[in-house]
């Protein structure tokens, strides 16, 4: 940001600059989901795969399963997070930042207590980390949702902060939607952060029916 606000630069190379930090950003955030797309991939494969398989019929005990209500508790904080998120963006685009803002720390809250439910939910399951297949792949999804739930809240979380960041340096009306430099960076960071926390709400579903319905 130091050389988008330098006095040494023209308007031409400051707008090049200024774009190809919002490219940055889109582009990452985009990536990030890919990233996130193959690790969660591996998971789907490998529990489809011990499934099918299911050698020595060690894949279940009958009538074996995680926690229910608290898994659907973990499900609907995921989902209220992200519509939180949708929720907030939509109302910042309408000129209701605070409605952001308001919008950006609830959705904290709900995903600091979905953390604290999946962290808790290992001390519940009724298995043990390698009794067959199925404890097996619960126990490593609930590690890598632990490590989700940190990265989509603390998103959010940040992206809140900046926001009230934005308000205070700029100052003035409405300076969230204005076209200064912060805060064009600021909404690009927006969408992407609401473009990950609705990918999570899909994926969260998706392995709430894996490991609860299936």
């Amino acid at each position: 940001m130091s050389e988008l606000t330098g006095s040494r630069i023209s308007p031409e190379e400051r707008e090049y600059e200024l774009r190809a930090q919002i490219g940055s950003i889109w582009s990452g955030g985009r990536l990030f989901i890919g990233i996130y797309t193959f690790a969660i991939a591996s998971l789907v494969f490998t529990y489809f795969y011990l499934r099918s398989t299911n050698s020595a019929s060690l894949w279940r005990t009958p009538g074996e399963t995680a926690p229910v209500a608290m898994g659907y508790a973990i499900w609907i904080c995921t989902l209220l997070v992200a519509f939180l998120a949708n929720y907030g963006r939509r109302r910042l685009r309408a000129g209701f930042a605070q409605d952001f803002v308001v919008a950006g720390w609830t959705a904290t809250g709900v995903g600091l207590l979905g953390l604290f439910f999946q962290i808790y939910i290992l001390t519940q399951v009724p298995f043990y980390p390698g009794a067959n297949g199925y404890s097996s792949m619960f126990i490593g999804y609930s590690i890598f949702n632990i490590g989700t739930l940190v990265v989509m809240t603390y998103w959010i979380e940040t992206t809140t902060v900046r926001a009230m960041r934005v308000r205070r340096e700029l100052g003035g009306d409405k300076p969230e939607l204005s076209k200064h430099e912060m805060a064009q960076l600021f909404r690009a960071d927006v969408a992407s952060m609401v473009y990950f926390q609705g990918f999570i709400a899909v994926a969260a579903t998706l392995f709430l029916a894996m490991f609860y319905w299936m």
